[in-house]
């Protein structure tokens, strides 16, 4: 009988490998992320929000986002971890979050301790709850959730506002509370990556991507150093960005793609990532 999605994350996350999460935001990129041979895939809460053509400031209701995230889970075999904000207000609207998230299949979640509407990790002027609410939010969580292998994350934002000490304090406080997981977001230098895992002994998530104020570190290293879970949470919604600016391009000036045509998916290959023969013959 095939494992749980809890289950498979829970046994990648107390092993001694790395494992990598692109992020999707759509049933389309959730395909894409398993077609590759990805063995996770992450919910990503700010491409969620871009793909609406927001910013990731905390604009998107839970129902919004659990409705995207049903889209995903339901598209793909693979463990989804999934961007739970906030968990969208205190401790009793984050148990409400689980129930919906368990609900939609997700095999883990991740919470933060930014006050409410968070903005995106890598932006300035964050602003956090308290260690003892974010505690208490951590704690309902735990015990409010009705798979035990159901992974949660818990974030902290604190280095950008309180410092590195501040910031692995919370975070033994939340692992005390609850989490199976430790996210420290946004560390600026290999030296605070290096230290966040001689200070966290407890299986760690890293946020990686070019561009943000966390250096790009390979994942070797990152493995070493004790990191279980990495993710990518932008990267394929920036790809989608640049070729579709390059194919409007294309048809803005000549009226037609073909001078970008050696760079689009054939339509076969389009229906074959949509299945679309599997669900024709489910007619027939």
């Amino acid at each position: 009988m095939p494992q749980r999605p809890t289950t498979r994350l829970r046994r990648l996350i107390g092993g001694d490998g790395i494992h990598v999460a692109p992020g999707a935001y759509d049933g389309l990129s959730a395909r894409l992320v398993e077609e590759s041979g990805s063995e996770l895939l992450y919910a990503s809460g700010g491409a969620i929000a871009r793909s609406f053509g927001v910013p990731d400031i905390g604009l998107l209701s839970l129902s919004e986002v659990v409705a995207r995230i049903e889209q995903m889970v339901e598209v793909t075999s693979l463990p989804v971890i999934a961007d739970a904000d906030t968990g969208f207000g205190n401790a009793v609207n984050a148990v409400r979050t689980l129930a919906l998230y368990e609900r939609a299949g997700v095999a883990g979640m991740h919470i933060e301790d930014q006050t409410f509407p968070k903005r995106c990790g890598h932006l300035d002027d964050k602003s956090l709850v308290s260690t003892d609410e974010m505690v208490r939010k951590v704690r309902a969580v735990h015990e409010a959730r009705t798979d035990p292998d159901f992974v949660l994350v818990a974030r902290t934002d604190a280095i950008a506002t309180e410092g590195l000490d501040a910031a692995v304090e919370r975070a033994h406080a939340y692992a005390e509370a609850g989490a199976d997981v430790i996210f420290v977001e946004a560390p600026e230098t290999v030296e605070q990556i290096e230290r966040i895992a001689e200070r966290v002994p407890q299986p760690k998530l890293i946020n990686m991507f070019h561009g943000g104020k966390t250096p790009v570190v390979p994942r070797e290293r990152l493995r070493e150093l004790g990191y279980r879970l990495v993710i990518v949470p932008s990267d394929l919604q920036r790809a989608v960005i640049t070729a579709v600016r390059r194919t409007l391009e294309a048809i803005n000036r000549d009226g037609d793609s073909g001078a970008v045509r050696e760079d689009l998916a054939s339509f076969a290959d389009r229906e074959r990532v949509v299945r679309t023969a599997e669900y024709l013959a489910l007619g027939s």
